[in-house]
């Protein structure tokens, strides 16, 4: 598939597909071309040149039918501020011949308390999951979801997640684009990485993942300064990426550089210099947020660390 703009290929030789019962997670920081391509597999963008069929169909040439197949989740949701939850699931409901009942999707996206309350007066996890329940409204086949758990607390995320999984065992092809990772590694059957138009990297997230440069992870007895670290490497090392561990505050990650016998006498070097001792040091897979982040150089995924380069 390609797309172009002038003399800028937004997208250029694009190639992806979302079989039924898989879920795909769609990642690439901003401008790299991931609302164009959905919003030609959504059908309300043309393309320049290529292929695409979605329900053995030309998104761009059908027709109600078809499009009463797909479901399509949206930040923003573009509903009217006085509409109730409730109002905007029947109202939505009446664009299809069979479309699920209001109670029904009220109770799915655990919005049955705020039923009867205004759209502006809603947080935004409950927007995001009214957006989920409009998506869902005529049973479709195919569902597009962007940022599904945006703004959720930790429990409604879960229970999202939940759904998306019984979702796709039902049989629902899923594209979904996101910055959170948490969501990609729980969820994901496939992730494939679009950056400058073309799609660098695709596979399961642990195949991903395993791609990527060696990481070295190391925990001191107490909390550090990783860019003090990234400082004393950047000499030897300059493509070398340290940062907290979001899960550990006295762990520092390196990545972006295999964890090399000079490297590891480097950070030894330093420790003792600041007078912290070392307390453990592995090495392994920098994981999906890692090879994220040698591809694309984005900062903006949900969990990455504040790195040096």
């Amino acid at each position: 598939m390609v797309k172009a703009y002038g003399d800028r290929r937004v997208l250029d030789a694009v190639d992806l597909a979302v079989e039924r019962g898989e879920l795909v997670a769609l990642l690439g920081p901003n401008g790299a071309g991931k609302t164009t391509l959905v919003e030609i597999l959504e059908g309300y963008r043309g393309r320049d040149a290529g292929e695409v069929v979605v329900l053995d169909a030309d998104p761009a040439r059908a027709g109600p039918r078809w499009r009463a197949r797909v479901g399509l989740m949206l930040q923003g949701g573009g509903v009217d501020p006085r509409v109730t939850p409730a109002e905007a699931i029947a109202l939505y409901g009446r664009f299809h011949a069979a479309p699920r009942g209001v109670d029904e999707l009220l109770d799915l996206v655990e919005l049955r308390r705020v039923a009867r309350t205004r759209y502006r007066r809603l947080s935004g996890g409950e927007r995001q999951r009214l957006a989920l329940a409009l998506a869902l409204v005529g049973r479709p086949d195919v569902l597009f979801l962007d940022e599904p758990t945006a703004g959720m607390d930790p429990a409604a995320k879960a229970a999202t997640r939940a759904l998306l999984a019984q979702l796709r065992a039902d049989g629902a092809a899923i594209l979904l684009t996101t910055h959170d990772l948490d969501d990609v590694e729980r969820l994901a059957d496939r992730v494939a990485i679009l950056h400058g138009g073309r799609i660098v990297a695709s596979g399961s997230p642990a195949d991903v993942a395993a791609h990527g440069e060696a990481a070295l992870e190391v925990r001191f007895v107490r909390p550090v300064e990783p860019r003090s670290l990234g400082r004393a490497l950047a000499a030897r090392w300059p493509i070398a990426a340290v940062g907290a561990d979001v899960d550990d505050p006295a762990a520092v990650l390196i990545h972006g550089q295999a964890p090399v016998p000079e490297l590891v006498a480097a950070v030894a070097g330093w420790a003792a210099s600041e007078g912290v001792l070392i307390a453990e040091l592995r090495t392994g897979s920098g994981g999906l947020e890692a090879r994220y982040l040698e591809l694309t150089g984005d900062r903006e995924v949900a969990g990455a660390p504040e790195t040096r380069r």
